[in-house]
């Protein structure tokens, strides 16, 4: 994991070049996220504040993910974009393609106790050209007023027969190939290694054939929530906190199943070229610190990175969060070097699947 924090000085970056001493007018940035409920968490634990604090403005636009557009932006050296919201598979890709900005980690703020910023984040949250936020889960939901019985394992979603009705996946081989994986019998601790051979990316697709013709593809994370509550579906994968809000902010008879989560990060990453890097790095540095990401947790049910930020959660939220111990049982993390090697090869055979 050549790409992960070590150490605090791994970030050699000169804090001049980033205008530490702070800006003192008001600037506008635009700042790119997965919209809906996560955006909104973020509007209103970071951005309100951070306006509040310092009279900027905030520009807030909506991605599908992926670094086609950043990319895009940097090679027409005219970036529009100060910050996004990215995977961790595509923050390292990203800075191994040099469309991103390399960041001064050791500026990061401590936590209220004064434990530096490199040992209050979560291990592997902190990454030269990204700095972490949250943990995500793809999980999967099933209708309670549609579906008979109680699905309790990620093999539950496969089973047409025991639980028949339509299913929602997204269009995209990250975590669903995890998914059939686990489902056929591949215990968490082996999926990776099973996927990096030919013959375990067979079993995946051979998995994925039984359910192809009963699958509805999403590709927004608002998409899963809005199929459930139509009836397009019975069961859909979705993001946890999208979920989180259709249950408890809407009253859907939507259940989660955390069996097999696939667990993830999101991080801030700052498209290399940007005009206002000093002042997206302060934002930055603000919206990462310990009563921030603890603050976002009330909006919404994913786990801020910082160890300090854990205490600080309101106790109705920790149970919903993908971390918590009764969720946590059988989980697996998002192997995001296999992603940034194996994402492109393995997207054109999803792709042709799908067309086949």
């Amino acid at each position: 994991m050549k790409h992960l924090l070590k150490s605090a000085s791994v970030a050699a970056v000169g804090l001049a070049a980033f205008g530490l001493a702070g800006a003192a007018s008001a600037e506008t940035l635009t700042v790119v996220s997965w919209g809906g409920a996560y955006t909104k968490s973020q509007v209103e634990a970071y951005q309100k504040p951070w306006m509040a604090k310092t009279g900027d403005t905030i520009n807030s636009e909506d991605y599908n993910g992926g670094l086609a557009e950043v990319r895009a932006q940097v090679e027409a050296n005219n970036v529009s974009w100060d910050l996004v919201d990215v995977e961790l598979s595509d923050a390292v890709r990203g800075c191994d393609e040099g469309i991103l900005e390399t960041l001064p980690l050791d500026d990061l703020p401590p936590s209220a106790d004064g434990t530096p910023a490199v040992n209050d984040f979560i291990a592997g949250t902190l990454h030269e050209c990204a700095v972490g936020l949250i943990v995500w889960s793809t999980v999967y939901a099933y209708d309670t007023d549609k579906v008979s019985g109680k699905p309790t394992t990620i093999a539950d979603f496969f089973d047409l027969k025991k639980f028949p009705g339509k299913r929602g996946m997204r269009k995209s081989p990250k975590a669903n190939l995890e998914f059939a994986l686990m489902a056929d019998g591949v215990p968490a601790d082996k999926v990776y290694e099973a996927l990096a051979t030919s013959a375990g990316v067979e079993r995946a697709f051979k998995k994925l054939d039984t359910i192809k013709n009963d699958t509805i593809w999403w590709e927004a994370g608002a998409q899963p929530p809005q199929l459930l509550a139509d009836g397009e579906v019975v069961m859909t994968t979705a993001y946890n906190g999208r979920l989180f809000n259709a249950i408890a902010n809407e009253g859907k008879p939507f259940e989660i199943v955390w069996d097999g989560q696939v667990w993830d990060i999101d991080l801030w990453v700052m498209p290399k070229g940007t005009k206002n890097k000093k002042r997206a790095w302060e934002f930055i540095k603000f919206s990462s610190d310990t009563q921030r990401l603890a603050d976002q947790a009330k909006y919404i049910s994913y786990g801020p990175v910082r160890k300090s930020s854990f205490p600080m959660i309101e106790a109705k939220m920790q149970p919903h969060m993908p971390t918590a111990p009764v969720n946590f049982k059988n989980p697996l993390q998002n192997d995001f070097e296999f992603w940034a090697d194996f994402g492109d090869e393995l997207n054109e055979r999803f792709n042709a699947w799908l067309a086949g």
